[in-house]
């Protein structure tokens, strides 16, 4: 068993999540996933940005969804609101979960470890989830006690609650 602050006291070690104490290490992302993954980091970060609405993290950064036993999540893409993110930022991991987490799914994530996380995320207070498949080219959006929301590449993804006025067309998140 390991706690959040022992993982974090190893430094960088590779991609690694925490899940009830457990060490789980993860491979690295392919190209594709890395290119969809900084489309969104940058759409979201660019509206973010000018409606001074919060910050936008990518990378893998930690969040502390739980404790003892610690889990330690860490998605593709976060969105913290602004009234939540410290002045000057957090140097270890966030302590709760992102307002907004984005996981870009990979060929070999299986269907029921990605509802987990999901399912993590949304146990801990983040607001949305977004699941996007390159294979199929959709976004996910869930949200606590409400059903899934499916957007295909021809759709246009809102947030309205999360993101006011904040629209993407899903092709955008696989050009």
């Amino acid at each position: 068993m390991m706690t959040a602050d022992e993982l974090f006291a190893l430094g960088n070690i590779g991609r690694c999540e925490l899940i009830r104490g457990e060490l789980i290490k993860m491979a690295p992302t392919n190209y594709e996933h890395g290119g969809i993954e900084n489309n969104i980091g940058a759409l979201l970060r660019d509206y973010v940005k000018t409606n001074r609405l919060g910050r936008v993290l990518c990378g893998d950064p930690g969040f502390i969804i739980e404790r003892d036993p610690d889990t330690v999540r860490a998605p593709d893409v976060a969105f913290v609101r602004a009234e939540r993110d410290p002045p000057g930022g957090w140097r270890k991991f966030f302590p709760g979960p992102p307002d907004l987490a984005v996981e870009v799914l990979s060929p070999d994530d299986r269907a029921g470890e990605v509802n987990v996380k999901v399912q993590d995320w949304l146990k801990a207070g983040c607001l949305m989830v977004w699941t996007v498949d390159p294979q199929s080219k959709t976004v996910t959006v869930y949200r606590n006690n409400r059903e899934a929301t499916v957007f295909a590449a021809a759709d246009t993804l809102i947030a309205e609650d999360l993101l006011p006025g904040f629209s993407l067309p899903v092709a955008e998140i696989f050009a």
